[in-house]
Formats: structure tokens, C-alpha cells, sequence
């Protein structure tokens, strides 16, 4: 199968695909066991990008699939089930370049560009984020300024996944105005890497902690383009990037599904077969408990992906979804996480190889907590947004709200005395991530809920994790803490003067 082109049976694609990269990563180049090798082989890329997989993220027009979100979900998990980088690139050129691509460019653009993919194994990424102003992008310093047909744009970016080896960039920045100021609005340009007055060179490479198939560096902008390589945005450029943002966001849980179930797969596999005094690990009570939370994550993560199908696609505006995209990226890579940190310790001192599957996942999901916003300030973000929705309501009951707000009108019922809280707008922000976190966890209850025929023991696992995770959110938020830390903590501390 050379080719992903409208008439194929997704299903037997699908199908296909997860065979051979099982095979390629697994026999033929067994990238994961190198270790400490950095980007995948050449070949082993040429390879899979023979399959067309991003052919998914393209519209029929331009002879892909039309950009289905369960397909391209569905690609993600696949792909991340095999190798969590490889599903991070797939989710880059997708949600971050394809999509609003088809969504924001312009047609003769898009003409060219889905040709490349389609027909040689291009790829792209978005450049957004500085050294001084990372989640603070309405701050970036990129600037461009519009002479005649073109546009000409200087700055500089960083930490963009694909630095140095995509063929397209979508590039922001502000309009540099008459008097030297930037203006407020952001706006988006497709660059063409390997045109002379387009090119975007990395100038240095980091030195990334996992993801190693990935480059990473900073990336010199001084480029010049034309006016049609402009997005073009329907109201101002800001809510162009939420509508981008929030729906790569909603489409995480397609990444997070094959990671944790190959853990989970992983896990169960060695807890059955490994013996503690002729008996397997499995029959460990800690054990089972370990393994469950597992199955809850893969569980959350199920209900996750049926939500983002039907909320996510390119004909829906989500910039205003903030709440549920929050809730998607935050809650989903807080569980990769835990159930990185889960095969880790069940896989013992073995595991503790970066060679081993626990091991590498567990540093490999470990940026996905931050990138994309870090999940403290998405926790905030969510706690604040119920908390402007109670006060209009007037409400400060947390379950009492929720139990009437669309997202949780079936699940908060099942945690009512751990969602019994007063709540209102002069809370702390430690206060708010515990809020936000309880909020995330009684959200993404319900879209399992949503799970018709889904397997009921597999919810009631997830039912009891949860109620566990919000009686000790209930049981923190009600401490109060409030401890600062001291600067001069040196005095009267050094324990051998006593």
C-alpha cells in the first residue's frame, strides 16, 4: 500500500499501518532499543511516510481523506502506541500545520503545499513560541511589516518541534507599527523552507531530555514572503490561534490512547509472567490497584477521543472551547504521566533503562505536561471559567452548579459529597489547580458516560479512580494551605548548630 487515498477502506489501512510500523520499530530497525540515538533513520521515516498517514489531515480536493478527526485520531494512537515521537510529529504537522492550513490558507497555497505532502513526504510545524515569552505568546517580539506585495518578518523562535527539518512553517507575528510599538493582534504566514528568502535555519540544537527523534533548537526568522502565503483569519488573528491551540488540544487524548495502552498492555504482560516466590506479580494487591489506574486512564482517554470527534473538526470554531480543551490536554498528559511512572515502578530496576519501554515513555510524555501550556495554568484556567459561569449563575456550590452544567449534568451525581464545596472568585491559585483538577476529572467522567455499550467493569474501575482523586483534591482544598517560601531560609537552619 503505497498510497492513503480516498477509496481505501480506512479500517484495512489502519489496520496495515499498525503492522508495519510493529514491524519496522520493532524488527527491522528497532529504533527504540538504540537508547541514546538521536532522530529516527532516515530510512526508517522514508518508510513510514510511504504509507501517506498524513494524507488524513488533507482535504479531498487536494487527494486526501478529508480530514475525519476519528482517522486522524485514530492515526495518532496508532502511531503512539509504537513511538510517542512519532506520534508527536504526526500531531504537529496535523493540528498544528495541516489543519489550520486547510482551515485559514489560501487556495493557491494550499494548492501547492497539500501536493508536496501528498506527493513527497513533506511536513510542516507552527512557530509561535520565544525565549521570553513562551506561554505569553500575545507578547512575542516576531515582528513583520508589509512592503507593497510582501511581507517581510524578523525574530526569533524556539523549542518548535521539526527545527531544521520541516519543509513548511506557519510563522506568527505582530505588526510592527509606524511608531516602533507592535500591534495587539497576532497574524499567522506559511514560509516555504527551501526557498532562499524563506528559509527559517535552526542555529542551535537543544539538547532535549527525551523525544530525541525530535529537533529542537532556536530558529533564526528573517524571511520574506508574499501576500498570498498570509492566513487569513475570520475575526482577528488572536482567535485564530485559540481555535488552533484549542484544537490540537482536543486532539491529545488521540496521542495519549496507544501510549497508555501499550503501557498498559506492557504492564499486565509482565505482572502475569514475572514470579514472586512462584507466584506472578499480578496477585499483589498493590499490584492490581497499580494496574487499574492504568485501565482508568485508558478508560478517560476512550471517552476523550468519542468527545474530540464530535467537537473538534475544521467546520467547528473552537476558540471559545476553552474549558473542554483545557480540560483534554491537561488531564490527559497528567495521565500518561501517572501511568508512565506506574510501568516504571511494576517493571522494577529493568525499567529504569531508557531502552526499556517504562523508562523511555516516562520521559518522553514528561514535556507533554508543559508544552502547549503548562497544566498548572490550564487547571487555573478551567477553575476560573466554571467559577465566571457559577457567579453569572449565581451559584458558589460546586456540585450544586454542576450538576446542572451541560458537561457534567450525568457525572457529577456520582462524587457529590466530594464536590461539596463553596467556591467563588478570591481563591488562591493553588486553590483553583485542585478546583480545576476536580472540574477536569468530573468533565471527562461524563464524555465516559457518553460511551454507550462501553465495557461497564472498565467504568466502574475508572468510577472508583476518580472518586479516590477527588476525595484527596476535597481533602487538600479544605487544609487550606498557605505556606510561602522564605528567601533567607539559611538562617537558623543548619541542622549541626543543634
Amino acid at each position: 500500500m503505497n498510497a492513503l487515498v480516498e477509496n481505501i477502506d480506512f479500517s484495512i489501512y489502519i489496520q496495515e499501518f499498525k503492522k508495519q510500523l510493529k514491524y519496522l520499530f520493532r524488527e527491522k530497525y528497532n529504533y527504540n532499543a538504540m537508547g541514546l540515538t538521536r532522530d529516527f533513520p532516515v530510512e526508517l521515516v522514508d518508510e513510514i511516510m510511504d504509507l501517506n498517514p498524513l494524507s488524513v489531515a488533507i482535504p479531498k480536493v487536494y487527494g486526501g481523506r478529508g480530514i475525519k478527526v476519528k482517522e486522524c485520531l485514530q492515526i495518532l494512537s496508532v502511531a503512539s502506541y509504537e513511538s510517542l515521537p512519532l506520534s508527536l510529529i504526526f500531531g504537529i504537522n496535523i493540528a498544528l500545520f495541516l489543519e489550520p492550513l486547510a482551515k485559514y490558507g489560501q487556495v493557491s497555497v494550499q494548492q501547492k503545499v497539500f501536493k508536496e505532502f501528498i506527493e513527497n513526504k513533506a511536513m510542516g510545524g507552527l512557530m509561535i513560541t520565544e525565549k521570553a515569552h513562551g506561554s505569553d505568546a500575545l507578547n512575542m517580539k516576531t515582528a513583520f511589516e508589509q512592503k507593497q506585495e510582501m511581507f517581510y518578518i524578523k525574530g526569533q523562535k524556539h523549542w518548535q518541534g521539526l527545527s531544521g527539518v520541516a519543509d513548511f512553517w506557519i510563522v506568527a507575528a505582530r505588526e510592527s507599527k509606524l511608531n516602533g510599538e507592535l500591534a495587539r493582534d497576532i497574524d499567522f504566514f506559511v514560509c516555504e523552507n527551501n526557498k532562499e528568502h524563506q528559509h527559517i535555519p535552526m542555529v542551535h540544537r537543544y539538547n532535549n531530555l527525551g523525544l530525541y527523534a525530535i529537533a529542537y533548537g532556536i530558529n533564526e526568522v528573517d524571511i520574506v514572503v508574499p501576500k498570498e502565503q498570509k492566513l487569513v483569519n475570520e475575526t482577528t488573528g488572536i482567535k485564530l490561534m485559540l481555535d488552533t491551540l484549542h484544537r490540537s488540544r482536543l486532539q491529545f487524548p488521540g496521542m495519549g490512547l496507544g501510549f497508555i495502552k501499550r503501557l498498559l498492555d506492557e504492564s499486565l504482560a509482565h505482572c502475569q509472567e514475572r514470579q514472586i516466590g512462584g507466584k506472578p506479580l499480578l496477585i499483589i494487591d498493590s499490584v492490581k490497584n497499580q494496574i487499574a489506574k492504568i485501565q482508568a486512564a485508558y478508560t478517560l482517554c476512550s471517552g476523550m477521543c468519542l468527545f474530540s470527534v464530535n467537537a473538534s473538526g475544521i467546520d467547528k470554531n473552537v476558540a471559545l472551547m476553552s474549558i473542554e480543551a483545557n480540560v483534554l490536554k491537561a488531564l490527559v498528559t497528567d495521565l500518561m504521566q501517572e501511568s508512565a511512572q506506574i510501568s516504571l515502578q511494576l517493571a522494577g530496576a529493568n525499567g529504569y533503562r531508557l531502552d526499556h519501554i517504562a523508562g523511555r515513555s516516562l520521559v518522553d510524555c514528561r514535556p507533554f505536561q508543559i508544552f502547549e501550556g503548562s497544566n498548572e495554568m490550564l487547571y487555573t484556567q478551567i477553575a476560573e471559567g466554571i467559577i465566571k459561569l457559577m457567579r453569572k449563575a449565581k451559584e458558589t456550590n460546586l456540585y450544586d452548579f454542576l450538576k446542572s452544567y451541560e458537561r457534567t449534568s450525568l457525572s457529577a451525581e456520582y462524587f457529590i459529597s466530594q464536590l461539596d464545596l463553596s467556591v467563588d472568585n478570591t481563591l488562591k491559585q493553588r486553590d483553583l489547580i485542585l478546583i480545576g483538577k476536580m472540574i477536569a476529572r468530573v468533565i471527562s467522567f461524563q464524555f465516559v458516560l457518553m460511551l454507550e455499550g462501553f465495557n461497564m467493569q472498565l467504568v466502574e474501575i475508572t468510577r472508583q479512580s476518580l472518586l479516590l482523586d477527588l476525595a484527596s483534591f476535597y481533602g487538600q482544598f479544605n487544609v487550606q494551605n498557605d505556606v510561602n517560601p522564605i528567601l533567607d531560609y539559611e538562617i537558623n537552619s543548619d541542622w549541626t548548630t543543634f
